[in-house]
């Protein structure tokens, strides 16, 4: 019986995740008056027509998104990973009783929502200057997002064995060398979990740059989806263009770092 309905039930949600998909899909080779009268119809005849609008658009609404959400991005996760990794090792060898401490603390910072904090993150970043700035929405993914990778690199870090590091030392290796030459190569599959949790999430986030950034400081993939709605009509298909075209990137990083994936979120499940 389980070998009938397991199947059937991947297969219910399988098809449940796809119709979002679908939708997008479907109305982005189609004419803006079809889209209104019949979003789930295929597409016939199909057009690329809202593509083209979208990329030759007058204000280049879609190449400024772009540009400052893949600034935003790999800025924010390229920091985000060697922070979270150098103190994912420190407290994964470190038996001081405090870092039981500070891990408990970090652990806590995954339970608060960013909405909670946006207000006090607002404050400082106004007497800091860094308000409305790229580098103000940097830090604040930093320092939001810190502990998840922590989480990650820390258990990972423990499946690998101390002995390789005790014999690098051994050899003359300071510590920097023994992170950054024997274990951080190892590090790989948990990177690229981190690489692309974060990547997805901060590449995705709405509210944030919204607030920090200002509606018109600074506009990312998500908050351009947000400006192509007019208040009193939308043009269906460009922004279902705008849609299609702001999940490259990210789909991209997916299939580059998919082989390391699975293995990063498992590495570290089975030791410490």
């Amino acid at each position: 019986m389980k070998a009938v309905v397991r199947p059937l039930v991947a297969t219910a949600v399988s098809m449940l995740f796809f119709v979002p998909l679908y939708v997008v899909c479907v109305n982005v080779l189609k004419q803006p008056e079809e889209i209104s009268r019949s979003p789930a119809s295929l597409p016939l005849p199909p057009t690329l027509a809202n593509l083209r609008t979208v990329l030759g658009r007058p204000d280049r609404l879609f190449w400024v998104s772009l540009t400052n959400s893949v600034v935003i991005t790999v800025s924010s996760i390229v920091v985000l990973t060697v922070l979270s990794a150098m103190l994912g090792h420190y407290l994964a060898r470190s038996r001081a009783r405090w870092t039981r401490w500070l891990t408990l603390l970090l652990l806590c910072g995954l339970m608060i929502p960013p909405q909670v904090i946006l207000m006090p993150v607002v404050q400082i970043l106004r007497l800091t200057h860094l308000m409305t700035t790229v580098p103000g929405l940097v830090l604040f993914n930093v320092g939001y997002y810190v502990p998840f990778g922590v989480f990650v690199f820390t258990g990972f870090v423990r499946s690998i064995p101390l002995e390789l590091e005790e014999s690098a030392t051994m050899d003359g290796a300071s510590r920097f060398q023994v992170f950054w030459r024997i274990v951080f190569p190892l590090l790989r599959p948990a990177t690229a979990s981190v690489l692309i949790f974060l990547g997805v999430w901060i590449w995705n986030d709405f509210l944030d740059p919204l607030i920090i950034l200002g509606p018109s400081n600074g506009t990312t993939v998500t908050t351009g989806i947000y400006r192509s709605i007019g208040q009193y009509q939308a043009n269906f298909g460009g922004m279902f263009a705008l849609m299609f075209l702001a999940t490259l990137p990210v789909l991209v990083l997916y299939l580059a770092l998919q082989r390391h994936f699975v293995k990063g979120l498992t590495g570290g499940a089975v030791k410490g």
